[in-house]
């Protein structure tokens, strides 16, 4: 079946997350948003946020495709950095997602973990424009 370091691979929060992930799907009041794709194996991940005025994430989803490292990293992730500020999320660095994620990782399954990080901490500085999709949906409803 498995040796034993894909074993530990596949813990039980490690699949807990896969199966059941924390928000997953997409943020109601999106404010920011940003999408990456790890183009060596072909996971994607979405991350929508909505801040707020003072840079607290109120809200944190996500949405991919992909092996079970990258979407129970997405999981982990968005649990972990819900209500967080800015700054909090901004010194979050690769060796604290790597650990959040639990089992040792080979290098390239490494990427595969720190694709939602690095997707999350660029989605804080793509903000939406709101008004355009608002006009967006104005259009589309008008004859």
């Amino acid at each position: 079946m498995f040796d034993s370091d894909e074993e530990e691979i596949y813990q039980e929060h490690v699949l807990d997350h896969y199966e059941d992930p924390y928000h997953s799907g997409r943020c109601p009041r999106a404010t920011h948003a940003d999408e990456g794709k790890n183009p060596l194996c072909g996971d994607v991940v979405r991350y929508e946020l909505e801040l707020d005025e003072t840079g607290r994430i109120k809200q944190v989803y996500f949405k991919g495709t992909g092996c079970c490292i990258s979407q129970a990293s997405a999981s982990m992730l968005a649990e972990r950095m819900d209500g967080k500020t800015l700054e909090e999320l901004n010194a979050f660095e690769a060796t604290e997602m790597l650990e959040l994620f639990g089992p040792r990782l080979t290098p390239m399954r490494q990427k595969c973990c720190l694709l939602p990080w690095r997707v999350l901490k660029s989605a804080v500085y793509s903000p939406l424009d709101t008004r355009a999709d608002a006009n967006a949906g104005a259009t589309e409803q008008s004859p």
